[in-house]
């Protein structure tokens, strides 16, 4: 009797801990991936697609895991030459086809529902690489929905990527990226 009682306390006290805890599933359908590569003559503006997303967060201590997984094969900038060059040359599809970001925490006060602004830090694992990053974070939440932007910046050459800038063509070492992502939210 005095062990069911104990185990009872137990989950009584767990409880508000599980309570809290939040679960984003993204939309790949509903999710864009737009990348922003600055060059000296033009900016060049490109997409990848979502292949599954998963975050869980608690709003109250900041904790967070799940994984956001990128589609680095279906790249594209709307030229077939520079995207080839892409996969082949920088990003190396054939060897690193995924992305995937881990996120670990969340610094700001998710507003559930409501709007808010955030910083989500975890892992970036990219071209074979894992990288610490923070994404920040505009969101719009209701009951059962998730929308949200995230924008962050790779330096990807910097983080071992090949530089395809040449003697006629110079272009940035970072690339921008926003996510515009759309999911269910449990709670």
């Amino acid at each position: 009797m005095q062990m069911r009682t104990c185990v009872f306390a137990l989950a009584v006290v767990s409880f508000p801990a599980w309570a809290a805890d939040y679960t984003v599933r993204l939309t790949p359908e509903q999710t864009k991936i737009e990348w922003t590569l600055g060059a000296a003559l033009h900016t060049v503006h490109g997409t990848f697609k979502l292949k599954r997303g998963v975050v869980q967060f608690d709003p109250d201590s900041g904790k967070a895991s799940g994984e956001v997984v990128i589609d680095l094969t279906s790249g594209e900038s709307g030229n077939e030459s520079r995207d080839k060059d892409m996969h082949k040359k920088v990003l190396e599809t054939g060897r690193y086809p995924e992305a995937v970001f881990t996120p670990d925490r969340i610094d700001g006060k998710p507003a559930l529902p409501g709007t808010s602004t955030a910083k989500l830090h975890g892992t970036f694992n990219i071209h074979g690489a894992a990288h610490e990053l923070t994404l920040d974070v505009q969101a719009k939440t209701t009951t059962d929905e998730a929308i949200a932007d995230l924008t962050f910046t790779i330096p990807y050459v910097q983080w071992g990527m090949k530089d395809p800038s040449n003697f006629l063509l110079r272009v940035s070492k970072t690339v921008q990226v926003t996510i515009h992502a759309t999911g269910s939210l449990q709670h």
